[in-house]
C-alpha cells in the first residue's frame, strides 16, 4: 500500500484526504494510505484528521516527506519553493496540484531525473491532455486557452489587485488579460493551473497563449483548448463546477488528483 502524505488541508486537500480515508471513499479504489498531513495551520489540519477513519498524524513538511513514500501538494504556489527541494533532496515522488508554481523551474525537473524523482501533475480542470501530449509528438503550430471565469473566482487575484480592476462594475464578459501561459501563471497564481499544465503538456518551443475573460453573473470556469499542428485540429471546451469550498478551484481539479492516485496504484493504466 502506497504511504502518501499531504501538504495542505485547504479544500483540494480535504477532498484527497477524504478519499484516501479507508471505507469512506465513494470513488474509485485507491490502494494507498494517507499517513501525514502538514499546514500551516495546524488547528485546520487537526480538524481534517479527527474526522478521517485513520487520523493521520499532523507533522511538519519535513517529517511529512520523511515518512511519505509520495509527498502530495495542495497548499499554494506559494508553498512550492520549500516543498520541492526538500521532496527532491529526499528522493520522493512528488504529486502537485499548483502547477503554475513549476513553470520557470527547469532545475527542479533536471534535479528530480537526477535523483530519480517523479513529478505527477494530474489533468487539473481540463481534459484531452492527452491528446495533446501525443499530438506534441509532431509538430505543433499553435496552442491558445480561453478561460471565462466567473468574477468571484478572480477577485483578489494578484493581476486584478495589482491593476485596481473593479470586477464589480463589469455588465458584459470583457478580456482583463492577453498573453503567455507563464505570464499567466504570475498575474494568477491562484487561478492559473489550467494554462500550466497546457504549458507543460506542449514542447516549449511552441508559445501558449492565455486569455482570461470575466464572467459578471458567471456560476462556471470555462475553459476552451485550441491545439493546431501536424495531426490536424484538436478543440477541447470543459465547463466547469467551481468547488463549493473554494470558488477559484474546479471541482474536476480534485477528481482528478484522485484518479491519478488511483491510477498510480493501478495494473491496468488507459489514456497517454
Amino acid at each position: 500500500m502506497l504511504k502518501i502524505g499531504l501538504l495542505g488541508a485547504g479544500a483540494i486537500g480535504r477532498i484527497l484526504a477524504t478519499a484516501l480515508d479507508r471505507g469512506k471513499s465513494s470513488g474509485p479504489h485507491i490502494d494507498a494510505e494517507l499517513i501525514a498531513i502538514s499546514d500551516q495551520d495546524c488547528e485546520r489540519a487537526q480538524q481534517l484528521s479527527s474526522q478521517l477513519s485513520t487520523h493521520p498524524a499532523i507533522v511538519s513538511i519535513e517529517e511529512m516527506i520523511e515518512h511519505a513514500e509520495l509527498a502530495v501538494e495542495a497548499a499554494s504556489q506559494a508553498a512550492l519553493p520549500e516543498f520541492v527541494p526538500k521532496a527532491l533532496a529526499r528522493r520522493r515522488d512528488m504529486l502537485i496540484m499548483s502547477v503554475g508554481g513549476l513553470l520557470g523551474h527547469e532545475d527542479w525537473f533536471r534535479q528530480a531525473n537526477e535523483q530519480g524523482c517523479r513529478i505527477y501533475v494530474p489533468s487539473g480542470a481540463i481534459a484531452g491532455l492527452d491528446g495533446i501530449k501525443s499530438a506534441s509528438i509532431g509538430s505543433l503550430t499553435s496552442a491558445m486557452l480561453t478561460s471565462r471565469k466567473p468574477v468571484a473566482a478572480l477577485q483578489g487575484s494578484k493581476y486584478v489587485v495589482d491593476r485596481g480592476l473593479e470586477l464589480d462594475r463589469l455588465t458584459k464578459e470583457t478580456v482583463i488579460f492577453d498573453g503567455s501561459a507563464e505570464e499567466a501563471a504570475r498575474a494568477f497564481p491562484a487561478t492559473s493551473n489550467v494554462a500550466a499544465s497546457l504549458r507543460l503538456a506542449v514542447d516549449p518551443s511552441i508559445p501558449v497563449q492565455v486569455r482570461v475573460v470575466a464572467v459578471p453573473g458567471g456560476t462556471q470556469n470555462v475553459h476552451q483548448i485550441r491545439v493546431q499542428g501536424e495531426f490536424g485540429c484538436l478543440s477541447v471546451d470543459v465547463e466547469n463546477v467551481p468547488s463549493k469550498a473554494n470558488p477559484r478551484t474546479s471541482q474536476l481539479a480534485a477528481f482528478s488528483a484522485i484518479a491519478t492516485l488511483a491510477n498510480l496504484t493501478r495494473s491496468l493504466r488507459v489514456g497517454t
